[in-house]
């Protein structure tokens, strides 16, 4: 009768069928955004509150999170300036990862792709118009963070 009152086929009502949606959940979770991160040369590495993102529990992964605002093209296309990304608090990430790294004398913070070659560290562009940051001695750096995802507002 059902089928019949809102003229659909009955199988359209008693079957179950796969969908594309995900449920939302009302519940949202506050990132701070913590200041501005390089993508081309280093800049002052300072904890500058700008307020909070919302974001879904369900999407986030555990730990320390927290936003940075990037300025700079070095790390286009793959993140555009004026993006926020979302950067996940460790001490190390994988080779070819993403993370916002402290250098010069942990004063300055930039966002670069790690590349791990031997005993060499190099935080590499990804745009080549843009020179890489060799990890030395008398050069040196430190992950605070591996970039998880960004976001740009229009």
């Amino acid at each position: 009768m059902m089928a019949d009152y809102f003229n659909v086929s009955r199988s359209d009502i008693i079957e179950d069928k796969p969908s594309n949606l995900t449920p939302i959940s009302p519940m949202t979770v506050k990132v701070p955004i913590l200041g501005e991160i390089a993508c081309e040369d280093p800049i002052y590495a300072s904890e500058n509150f700008s307020g909070y993102r919302n974001e879904s529990p369900a999407t986030l992964p555990s730990g320390n999170l927290f936003y940075l605002e990037t300025k700079g093209q070095s790390m286009e296309p793959t993140i555009p300036d004026g993006s926020c990304i979302l950067i996940r608090e460790q001490s190390n990430v994988e080779n070819g990862e993403i993370a916002a790294v402290l250098v010069n004398g942990n004063t300055e913070v930039t966002l670069k792709r790690v590349k791990k070659q031997g005993n060499m560290i190099m935080l590499m562009p990804d745009n080549p118009s843009y020179e890489p940051y060799i990890v030395t001695e008398n050069n040196p750096a430190r992950i605070i963070g591996k970039a998880i995802h960004y976001t740009k507002d229009f």
